[in-house]
């Protein structure tokens, strides 16, 4: 099959040339059968009902954790929309479709983008979620990412028309990395890391004290960190995790050798001179964690390793399930969770974690990862009006530069439209409009769930 064919239909991994004027004249015709307004315009699922979707999604997490979950859920629309990716999904499943397809992040809201460190230790902004990863539209993470923009410049207070912008330049971030991609050679575009260097040549002036900030706060948080934070030292050579439920909780020595057990698989997933390395290690303790917000309930350990003198290793081994995309996308063969969002992670992210891998306890598929290793990321809802609207932009780039791994930039540009003109300016616009409307539909569905949690249908634990 020609590379124009595997464009045409929706898949990726093209495994020859073709000349570039093609590739852009394919994206060019995509938009002429799918115009931008037409894949923007709002839509809702058919009998929808957001909190059936939340109750559901609240199968196989530990039950007493659950009411965490939905107090973080009901305390914003925003935290609801973060909470919320199957909701989204299945309100997207009945739009139009461009037909490219390649690795998305499933939950490309504008708080899963932050800073962690490549293995030169530099410090990267990239996407850092992948629980939702799979290969789908393009689209749908741009939505959800505009429409999360709104919903926070929303809770921050800001107006409305600043929250308008601030999606639109989101768009306008992305549509203007993608041409500058597609105009690069390809080893040099693929190259390309979002580093600090890199993201002030598309304007972040409001934003750099806040980036400074939270840049020189992410260089301290290392594992030697968490250790210091999060354990105790009994002797030597026992540490042990600090209890603090039902945040972090110790586990029994039964518990506690399942997870360690699962190790081994874990190690069969690194490449070899990695493996080596972390087999230099020993685990200390084991304990539980809960983590985030859209994944809480679902079983997440934290695991602390003794390594050279007081060096410390600590890694999080997180249950991982079916993307809450998959029921709204072509069924695919069955894959282990956990190797699905390393292979999504990977695809996407321009450098990624050396200890990035998967493993399995009785059965049931973990995701393993350094924790915490020189993270930091920007809450969205503390941004004034010009750094909201220079954080969309950022965001729209770096994403952008994610989804080109997978989609041809030059076909992907093609459709989006070229900086400057009309074509542009209408996808600008359209996504744009998206986001208010989802935002307002964001608003009402988080209405609908703090009315089942008052009237009982859904218990809910908040200030935890």
């Amino acid at each position: 099959m020609s590379p124009a064919g595997r464009y045409r239909k929706g898949m990726i991994g093209s495994t020859g040339w073709a000349a570039p004027e093609a590739l852009r004249a394919e994206g060019v015709q995509r938009r002429t059968s799918t115009p931008a307004k037409s894949l923007t315009e709002p839509r809702t699922a058919a009998g929808r009902d957001p909190v059936a979707v939340i109750a559901a999604s609240n199968a196989e997490r530990v039950a007493e954790l659950v009411p965490i979950r939905v107090g973080r859920m009901i305390s914003s629309p925003f935290a609801f929309l973060r909470g919320s990716a199957a909701v989204m999904a299945a309100d997207l499943a009945g739009g139009a479709d461009t037909g490219l397809h390649g690795y998305i992040c499933g939950d490309a809201h504008a708080a899963n983008f932050g800073f962690f460190a490549s293995p030169e230790r530099r410090l990267v902004m990239d996407v850092n979620d992948f629980d939702e990863t799979v290969v789908g539209p393009w689209d749908w993470d741009l939505k959800r990412l505009t429409a999360s923009i709104v919903s926070a410049g929303r809770e921050a207070g800001l107006p409305e028309d600043e929250c308008r912008d601030a999606a639109r330049d989101c768009a306008t971030g992305y549509r203007t990395a993608l041409a500058e991609l597609a105009d690069m050679s390809l080893l040099e575009a693929y190259y390309l890391t979002t580093d600090h260097s890199t993201l002030e040549h598309f304007g972040i002036g409001d934003l750099a004290d806040v980036f400074d900030r939270v840049r020189k706060k992410a260089k301290k948080n290392t594992s030697r960190r968490v250790a210091q934070k999060f354990t105790q030292r009994l002797d030597h050579d026992a540490w042990r995790f600090t209890p603090d439920p039902p945040i972090l909780v110790p586990l029994d020595s039964t518990d506690s050798f399942r997870v360690i057990q699962s190790l081994e698989g874990y190690a069969a997933t690194l490449e070899e001179e990695i493996r080596t390395l972390f087999g230099r290690y020993a685990v200390v303790d084991v304990a539980h964690r809960i983590v985030g917000l859209g994944s809480v309930g679902l079983r997440s350990y934290v695991v602390l390793l003794h390594g050279n003198h007081d060096e410390a290793l600590v890694l999080q081994v997180k249950q991982a399930r079916a993307s809450a995309l998959a029921p709204y996308l072509p069924p695919v063969p069955e894959q282990h969770a956990g190797e699905r969002v390393v292979r999504g992670q990977r695809w996407m992210q321009t450098v990624s974690d050396v200890l990035l891998g998967w493993t399995s306890i009785d059965g049931v598929p973990y995701l393993v990862r350094q924790f915490r290793d020189m993270k930091g990321s920007i809450d969205p809802t503390t941004l004034r009006a010009g750094q909201l609207d220079d954080y969309a932009r950022v965001c729209g780039v770096v994403l952008a530069r994610a989804h080109a791994q997978s989609i041809d930039p030059r076909t992907l540009s093609g459709y989006c439209g070229a900086p400057d003109t009309a074509d542009g300016d209408e996808f600008d616009e359209g996504f744009a409009t998206f986001a208010a409307a989802y935002a307002d539909q964001t608003e009402a569905d988080h209405a609908a769930l703090v009315a089942a949690v008052n009237a009982g249908k859904l218990p809910a634990t908040t200030g935890v």
